[in-house]
């Protein structure tokens, strides 16, 4: 069943609000959650949705939030929720993770949230998950005018999608052309699907796209790491977990994979 699109956006009224009060509100919803969590093993939605109003911003990351007296929408603080559930069970943390994301990722506000965030796990199966629930809900989020990374840069979904997620497109749906909307349901299709051969194709074909944005200084096997048949020979020993972290095809999960490797390759 599809979920109900609207004419509007609508967001929960404890993203709203000047920062110090969207934190004391943030907090409390995760303690509510945490206590039906306790109950029995489920999380509540929230109490009370708002609609965007037109012209009103959706700040989507705190590098842009330098007005925090102001009141504005704080989409990015929803992992105050996370962090005020997980005190309920530190040590079982990433089952509340999944929990939570399952849970919202079928709202808009959620979907949106999880498809930026940049949260591990980023498998492609994971990721294509993210990218799906934002299509779902795509004419609700269209209704948004969103800030990401770079002050004074109002975006439209689209522009916001392309700045967050590109990679995703460049790496699994390369055909250049179609709309934004349409490379990322092909992306994600092809996410989903994906064998391990697929991921390392993948990952080998946007080896050269990633590795310029290395930072060389702090690699001391430049020959190897930066060489594509040793990346190949270098995924193949990767057991599952380390693979399905990388799998996405994410440059920041590929650079940070290549510098582990070159440590590993300084104490053989």
């Amino acid at each position: 069943m599809q979920p109900l699109q609207t004419t509007t956006l609508q967001l929960p009224s404890f993203l709203h609000g000047p920062y110090i009060a969207i934190k004391s509100k943030t907090k409390a919803e995760g303690r509510r959650c945490a206590k039906q969590y306790q109950l029995n093993g489920t999380l509540p939605q929230p109490r009370e949705l708002r609609t965007v109003s037109p012209g009103e911003v959706v700040f989507t990351h705190s590098i842009v939030d330098f007005q925090d007296h102001l009141p504005a929408w704080r989409l990015y603080m929803v992992s105050e929720v996370m962090m005020s559930l997980y005190d309920v069970d530190e040590k079982n943390h990433r089952h509340l993770g999944n929990l939570y994301e399952t849970t919202f990722r079928e709202t808009a506000w959620g979907a949106l949230y999880f498809a930026l965030s940049g949260m591990a796990p980023e498998s492609a199966e994971r990721t294509a998950l993210r990218l799906q629930a934002v299509l779902r809900f795509w004419d609700s989020l269209q209704h948004g005018r969103y800030l990401y990374q770079t002050l004074n840069t109002f975006m439209s979904l689209e522009e916001l999608m392309t700045a967050a997620c590109g990679w995703a497109m460049e790496a699994w749906c390369p055909e250049e052309g179609a709309p934004v909307r349409s490379r990322f349901a092909v992306a994600s299709e092809r996410m989903a699907r994906a064998t391990k051969d697929d991921c390392v194709e993948a990952i080998l074909r946007q080896l050269p796209r990633i590795l310029p944005f290395a930072d060389r200084s702090n690699l001391n096997h430049l020959e190897v790491v930066m060489d594509s048949t040793a990346w190949r020979e270098h995924l193949a020993t990767l057991d599952a977990w380390e693979f399905e972290r990388i799998s996405a095809v994410r440059p920041g999960s590929i650079l940070e994979r290549m510098y582990v490797w070159d440590r590993e390759l300084d104490i053989q």
